[in-house]
């Protein structure tokens, strides 16, 4: 697996189109909002900002790259060769994907630190982990079953565009306008549930008890990509 994700870091630095997309347009994004917080923030909350974060790196620079990369190796028949090795399925999968999680998780980890540094920390950190993680298994769990509709990295460009705006919208919706009306639909639609976790670890004020039972909603659409991805996802060309 290891020697799987060292190559596929190595290929992630030589392939500019997936360094911009999982590099570079992220952090630029994320940098815009930090730079701009006191603006968002009078819009929602720091935590707000803090969702948007998250969302933009985990949609941008882990799920869309991770569905590309899935593409490119599959029509490349880098996959079926990698299964004719001695590592099995689920080390084949981690091993792809593990450095644009890193990265990802790298990405996050700066961005917020950041946001910390020039507008106040989280109130519950622990939480916020909590909260990054369950998105990030959500993103996987979307990439992979994504990847499995995807033909081409180019086809890719049009398969993650649902997911991806989709998800940051909802960060938008649920962030601005908060969960006070139509609270059950915001946490059951992707991304929801997992951007008022976020927004309550970073702001504050609310039980971490009532603030886990929102990762039910999240874990659940885990479940449901997993599902999907296991039935969808191929190891050779889509025809």
């Amino acid at each position: 697996m290891l020697s799987i994700a060292s190559s596929e870091l190595i290929q992630i630095f030589r392939n500019r189109l997936v360094l911009i997309t999982s590099l570079i347009i992220p952090f630029a994004v994320c940098a815009f909002f930090v730079r701009q917080h006191e603006t968002y923030a009078a819009i929602g909350s720091l935590g707000y900002i803090a969702a948007i974060v998250v969302f933009t790196v985990a949609a941008f620079g882990l799920y869309a790259t991770a569905v590309t990369t899935l593409a490119s190796r599959r029509q490349n028949l880098f996959l079926k060769r990698l299964r004719s090795t001695a590592e099995g399925d689920a080390g084949i999968l981690a091993g792809l994907l593990l450095p644009v999680l890193l990265l990802a998780v790298v990405q996050v980890t700066a961005i917020l630190t950041a946001l910390a540094v020039v507008a106040g920390g989280p109130a519950n950190v622990a939480l916020l982990v909590v909260a990054v993680l369950a998105t990030v298994a959500m993103m996987i769990g979307l990439a992979l079953a994504t990847a499995g509709l995807t033909n081409s990295p180019e086809h890719a460009q049009v398969t993650t565009l649902p997911v991806t705006l989709g998800v940051i919208a909802m960060a938008s919706w649920v962030g601005i306008s908060g969960t006070e009306n139509l609270a059950w639909l915001k946490r059951l639609l992707p991304g929801g549930a997992a951007t008022e976790l976020t927004m309550n670890a970073w702001n504050g004020g609310v039980a971490v008890t009532d603030s886990l039972l929102l990762l039910a909603p999240t874990l659940g659409w885990v479940v449901v990509a997993v599902a999907l991805a296991s039935r969808l996802f191929r190891w050779e060309p889509r025809r």
